[in-house]
């Protein structure tokens, strides 16, 4: 029987594809204010504005491709035979690209705990659809007539999605990859440490050491397109 993996991955894997991290130098997000945009206050005080700023980002991963991590990861999946549960913070579609490119193993699981761009809620019922166009201010819900369809994306101040899977799936893990992430938000930034406690081998990918660096067993540092395809070359499960 193969070893269970659960690898977690964040904004810096998909960098180097063109999708802007989440949070620049300056405090914004895409020239955003994130109180703006990524807070249910902020859809109730202006929709519009919410609105656009996600339809952009949508519009814009017409214009992206997975890169060299995302494949390798999809390599990786497709010769796992253990479980390998991949929990990714980001919301965009570059993991599922890669995995449709490439058929995983059996054992393969794909969470979005921050929400998809490629998908819209409703918010009377909370129920999710697929939805690639323009959402409008107030767009109307097909499963609710006392709903509309927002972003279905996590903001601040919700909770992130299936932590009951991810949870179970850390504490029987074996290995724990932690790739691209900034170690500073939370829950996602625990997940090490839930890790370690079912016994895990714990090992940090990412540009430079993270805020969580120290609790992990090992570190390896540089750009995720050259980082991530040489260290899970060396994983067999």
């Amino acid at each position: 029987m193969g070893l269970n993996l659960v690898i977690l991955t964040g904004a810096g894997v998909s960098a180097e594809s063109g999708v802007p991290t989440f949070r620049a130098d300056d405090g914004l997000w895409l020239g955003h204010r994130i109180e703006d945009v990524a807070t249910p206050e902020a859809f109730a005080r202006d929709p519009a504005l919410v609105q656009d700023f996600y339809n952009r980002r949508r519009r814009q991963l017409a214009e992206v491709r997975p890169n060299a991590a995302h494949r390798a990861i999809a390599d990786l999946a497709a010769r796992w035979t253990g479980r390998l549960t991949l929990v990714t913070q980001n919301v965009d579609d570059l993991h599922d690209r890669a995995h449709a490119e490439t058929p995983s193993a059996p054992g393969f699981d794909l969470i979005h705990m921050h929400g998809e761009l490629l998908k819209a809620s409703c918010t009377a019922t909370g129920q999710a659809c697929d939805w690639r166009d323009d959402l409008d201010p107030r767009h109307p819900s097909p499963f609710s007539p006392n709903g509309r369809l927002r972003p279905h994306i996590v903001w601040f101040g919700e909770t992130p999605l299936e932590m009951a899977r991810i949870e179970q799936a850390l504490a029987r893990c074996d290995l724990f990859l932690s790739i691209g992430t900034s170690g500073a938000v939370y829950p996602a930034a625990g997940f090490v440490r839930i890790a370690r406690a079912a016994g895990a081998r714990t090992v940090e990918i990412n540009l430079e050491p993270s805020l969580g660096a120290a609790t992990f067993d090992e570190g390896v540092y540089g750009p995720a397109t050259r980082t991530v395809p040489a260290f899970l070359a060396t994983l067999d499960g």
